[in-house]
């Protein structure tokens, strides 16, 4: 019985079956193993400059969409607005990337703030001045001595630089972001966002004939708007990271301009959540004037590049209004795509 052959091929095959299933444990806990260590995610947040609209639909779509995981990142983004300063964030940490003007970033960056632009994403300006034609306004100098509501801050330096280059006197009213002084006849001009106020104006009963329009983007006063910021000591102790980041805001920008119904749906989440009280025709006029002014012409090669002679133009009308006691060096300033 001791030598009987199915005694001991028995025997063996209990042997072989064990040793397989601890060799294939093996196995299945170092491949675990492996796609845990490649999926082990950066820690990132980012603010934009103002609340949940379409003006940001391409960070929202990224996220939605899982761009920003499929770089490595995980990706908090936050409810951005009044009493949250993009650079101050940045400054305190709580914010490792956010939007903000060009101009904004200069003056940040020259008054000792070591903020770097890591994208440009808007190439063209949306701020304009809407009048009405029949307080006599159709030219640049039929302003002058008229009335001007305009808001404070980093929207009030292109109106003056328009109103220097014309020769124009007006009466400033300061506004605050609300239509209805220019509605109820307050003032008989006001700055406006091309995807924002002025669409305001048109659905509040007034037609595109009864309104004469200034973009200052048309009269040699391109001032580059939202841009994607970090600090330098981020970028320098991470480039790859500040990369990533720009790369799947890109393709989240792509997305939505290919994709503008799902991109609408995306935003209407993130702006009921932060009971904006918006609507999806606004959201839908504001992301359609966002591709004209993130690809302008549908010239992709120039999406989120910052173009030395904007910067300068910028810079240079920052410092003729004495914003600024010195022109940082574009080099130092820039480190996005080329």
């Amino acid at each position: 019985m001791k030598n009987d052959p199915r005694l001991i091929t028995k025997a063996l095959r209990r042997h072989i079956n064990g040793t397989l299933i601890v060799v294939l444990s093996l196995v299945f806990l170092q491949t675990v193993s492996a796609v845990q260590a490649e999926t082990v995610l950066k820690k990132a947040s980012f603010v934009p400059q103002w609340l949940p609209q379409a003006q940001f639909a391409g960070y929202m779509v990224a996220l939605e969409k899982g761009f920003y995981r499929e770089v490595g990142l995980d990706l908090t983004l936050m409810v951005g607005g009044p009493g949250k300063p993009p650079f101050v964030l940045l400054g305190s940490g709580e914010a490792t990337f956010c939007t903000d003007w060009l101009s904004n970033g200069i003056e940040k960056r020259a008054s000792g703030h070591r903020v770097v632009n890591l994208a440009q994403v808007v190439q063209r300006s949306a701020l304009m001045l809407v009048a009405k034609k029949k307080s006599g306004i159709e030219h640049p100098r039929d302003l002058n001595g008229k009335n001007v509501g305009l808001w404070a801050g980093q929207f009030y330096l292109q109106p003056m630089a328009f109103f220097r280059k014309y020769d124009i006197k007006v009466n400033i009213i300061p506004n605050y972001s609300s239509v209805s002084i220019f509605l109820k006849g307050g003032v008989d001009a006001m700055s406006a966002m091309w995807y924002n106020e002025y669409h305001t104006i048109l659905n509040s009963g007034l037609n595109s004939d009864d309104l004469s329009l200034f973009f200052f983007s048309r009269v040699g006063l391109n001032f580059p708007e939202d841009g994607i910021y970090c600090l330098e000591e981020t970028f320098r102790a991470d480039p790859g990271l500040c990369e990533r980041f720009v790369r799947a805001s890109l393709e989240g920008w792509l997305y939505a301009f290919d994709n503008q119904e799902e991109a609408i749906q995306i935003v209407m989440k993130h702006a009921e959540a932060a009971h904006t009280g918006t609507n999806k025709a606004h959201q839908r006029w504001m992301l359609a004037r966002m591709k004209d002014l993130i690809i302008p012409d549908e010239d992709k090669s120039s999406l989120g590049k910052l173009e030395p002679a904007d910067y300068a133009l910028v810079a240079d009308i920052l410092k003729d209004f004495r914003l600024i006691d010195a022109i940082p060096q574009f080099e130092d300033f820039y480190r996005g795509p080329r």
